[in-house]
């Protein structure tokens, strides 16, 4: 990461931008949240949209999933 934020921003942008480009050979749709992360840590607004993202994963990995919990439970043998 380039350490002036002028550089952060100018390389996140160009990720996107890239991203966009996907359906290319050498660019790929990898870049979008590559470039939305160097981006967080200049722009607020999308320092937000990160936080709250990585806080709502979190939960929702945290969370047993009822319908596999139900599916794995064995018969009881009468």
């Amino acid at each position: 990461m380039p350490k002036s934020r002028a550089g952060r921003i100018g390389l996140g942008s160009a990720l996107m931008v890239g991203g966009t480009l996907g359906f290319l050979p050498v660019l790929g749709f990898w870049m979008l949240p590559l470039g939305f992360v160097v981006l967080s840590n200049d722009i607020s607004f999308i320092r937000r949209r990160r936080r709250r993202m990585v806080i709502w994963w979190s939960r929702r990995k945290r969370r047993p999933d009822a319908k596999t919990a139900s599916e794995t439970r064995q018969p009881s043998d009468r």
